[in-house]
């Protein structure tokens, strides 16, 4: 590969800024700020003009310059003399294995599977799917992919065959990278007879189906292939990576892509977001240093899966990156084998940063309300906790900042901007919290609250959460396959703005609270009120481990929220007083006019495999209307324990 070099010469050094308001004032400029922001990668190109403008609003970033990501992650720490740094700390409680992988050993290994993967014909361009439990054949895979310049789409290991197809179809791969299974608690998940019935049901072929072969999975030993067998060839991971030629990193444009990444919608199409190579590099390494405060030789736990936009950004690129050291955990919150597995690692690898969701927080509470495991280990080496990926209640962040020294943060973004739009920082300003809030925005996203007319809202009403264009680096450059659904689906709505989805509000310090989807919204007697408004109330009392509130019709008022719970360990047997105590408490902090229609107590919310509660699902069953079960659902027990509940007896 051609030489590699940093660009020189600019006005603003923006690794050099340690505050958030200089950091705010000097991404006003973006073109320099970004800029400036792209010395912290290697190039083979330089950029010499941060981006060219589209007439849709949104921007190309860095034209003209060339890079690769997987020397930037890899090859760039071992030429730098940093080999035997560890690079990846694979930690498997459901196997029981552990093993530390360094730069030098993972440079080897991603050579050798671009190796691999070039002798089956990927080149620049070509996409692999990678359908793959959380192993380091799967960080590898991903690797490989940028290495050659070819585009990998990783769907999360185990997802049903139907949607496998669908992806299939939609990205038409080259190669799918498989493995004979998962591992779930308690039993297996096998992945080929999936792959075979989505590869029954798909219309595309791949040419090649390679197989990482699990010991604790074993292949059926009645496995039929059901299409001919002459359409594709399969292959044994491990034979193909022994006799591959290494491979050097092959030089792509900055705006060439890096990754498909299918968004798990519960109805149509899904979204197949496109991140660039070069203005992905540039934004993560910002974002490690500066959000999350991640320097060279840290440790970095993203407890999350390869599957999901946050284990793409925080346990692949982001501290890799950086020349960081990340986890890769093939396990559960709890048990594997309980609620002290996060606080193990912590202490055994000497984290410094930790990544979740506050589902699982939430589950380690239910799980360990006084923290009594989790005092059981030595976590000061956390310097923070970030929590995203749905809504912290308050009662959650508070509890767990109760039970552990390092702060707690409540950082926002989604799948297609792929790093935090709001957040608090460990690497600028750190900002005294405010519960319910996700703090301040990052600099080089500005968050506007506009209403249905398009114009901002007062400080402190609630509006749709909007974007001003052009977003900085990092963010989707498009949908895979469909040029118009980017502008359909998020440019349209406001002009000149990136439509989020989301509903929230900014108080008159610039703290920014994301109340949740703007379809969760209720018209409550020509009042509007969000769900997360109503949740964050219920979680206040100390009865409720988890809560859900939904809109159901109502003849009187057009719509009256409903509360669905599930107890906290001491209130399981006291469900009546926690109706009643919680119906109160609503009445209380929102007024009368929030008055609950009903209130239920579960023993589990239906959730996807994100952690997302399907609040669409509970207000078809409440309704009575047809149930649409969505594929990504993680529990579909839940919802027939739900739908029992909800039966003729009377309820609230």
């Amino acid at each position: 590969m051609a030489e590699q070099r940093r660009p020189q010469g600019s006005t603003i050094d923006a690794d050099a800024i340690d505050s958030y308001a200089a950091a705010t004032d000097a991404a006003r400029d973006p073109g320099r700020f970004w800029l400036s922001a792209a010395r912290e990668i290697d190039w083979v190109d330089e950029p010499s003009q941060p981006y060219t403008e589209n007439p849709d609003g949104t921007v190309d970033w860095f034209p003209g310059a060339t890079v690769n990501t997987a020397y930037n992650a890899v090859d760039r720490h071992v030429a730098e003399g940093n080999g035997d740094r560890a690079a990846l700390i694979y930690v498997s409680p459901v196997t029981g294995r552990e093993e530390t992988v360094t730069y030098g050993e993972l440079l080897e290994q991603v050579r050798r599977a671009a190796g691999a993967l070039r002798r089956l014909g990927v080149g620049a361009g070509d996409r692999v799917l990678v359908y793959l439990p959380m192993i380091p054949e799967a960080v590898v895979t991903m690797l490989a992919c940028a290495r050659l310049g070819a585009v990998h789409a990783v769907v999360f290991g185990g997802f049903g065959s139907a949607e496998l197809a669908v992806r299939i179809d939609d990205a038409r791969p080259v190669v799918v990278v498989t493995a004979t299974g998962g591992l779930e608690p308690g039993h297996t998940v096998p992945y080929l007879p999936l792959l075979d019935a989505a590869l029954d049901e798909s219309r595309h072929r791949p040419r090649h189906v390679v197989v990482v072969d699990r010991p604790e999975v074993p292949p059926p030993a009645d496995r039929v292939v059901a299409w001919p067998v002459h359409d594709w060839a399969e292959h044994d991971w491990a034979e193909l990576i022994a006799v591959a030629e290494p491979v050097d990193p092959v030089p792509v444009a900055a705006d060439h892509p890096l990754y498909i990444l299918y968004t798990s919608g519960t109805t149509g199409m899904p979204k197949g977001i496109v991140r660039d190579n070069g203005g992905h590099a540039v934004a993560l390494s910002w974002c490690m240093r500066h959000v999350y405060g991640v320097q060279t030789g840290d440790v970095v736990f993203a407890a999350s899966d390869i599957g999901w936009v946050v284990g793409h950004s925080f346990i692949v690129y982001g501290p890799l990156l950086v020349g960081a050291t990340t986890v890769l955990f093939e396990g559960k919150p709890v048990g594997t084998p309980d609620a002290g597995v996060f606080w193990d690692i912590v202490e055994r690898h000497r984290v410094d940063v930790l990544l979740s969701a506050p589902t699982a927080m939430r589950a380690v509470r239910r799980d360990d309300p006084n923290g009594v495991l989790l005092a059981e280990y030595d976590v000061s080496s956390l310097r923070g906790i970030f929590l995203a990926g749905e809504r912290l209640d308050p009662d959650t962040q508070r509890w767990l900042g109760q039970v552990q020294p390092a702060p707690v943060i409540n950082n926002w973004w989604q799948t297609e901007t792929g790093w935090p739009v709001v957040s608090n920082f460990l690497g600028l300003t750190y900002f005294e919290p405010r519960p319910g809030s996700s703090t301040k925005p990052v600099p080089g996203f500005t968050v506007e609250i506009l209403g249905h007319d398009g114009t901002p809202v007062p400080v402190g009403h609630e509006g749709a959460v909007c974007l001003r264009l052009p977003l900085p680096p990092g963010a989707l450059t498009g949908v895979w396959g469909d040029d118009e659904r980017l502008a359909r689906t998020y440019l349209t709505e406001h002009p000149g703005f990136y439509s989020s989805g989301d509903g929230g509000h900014v108080d008159e310090d610039g703290y920014v609270y994301i109340l949740g989807r703007t379809d969760d919204v209720m018209n409550v007697a020509g009042h509007r009120m969000s769900s997360g408004q109503i949740e964050a109330a219920i979680s206040e009392h100390p009865g409720v481990s988890e809560c859900a509130v939904v809109g159901v019709r109502d003849e009187l008022k057009g719509q009256r929220p409903h509360a669905i719970l599930v107890p906290a360990i001491d209130f399981v047997d006291r469900a009546d007083q926690l109706r009643a105590e919680v119906s109160a408490l609503v009445r209380s902090r929102i007024g009368p006019i929030a008055s609950l229609a009903g209130v239920d107590v579960v023993g589990a919310l239906p959730k996807t495999r994100s952690g997302k509660i399907v609040r669409r699902c509970l207000r078809q069953l409440l309704e009575g209307a047809e149930l649409e079960v969505p594929p990504t659902i993680e529990n579909p027990a839940a919802l027939d324990d739900l739908a029992r509940t909800l039966g003729p007896s009377p309820r609230g």
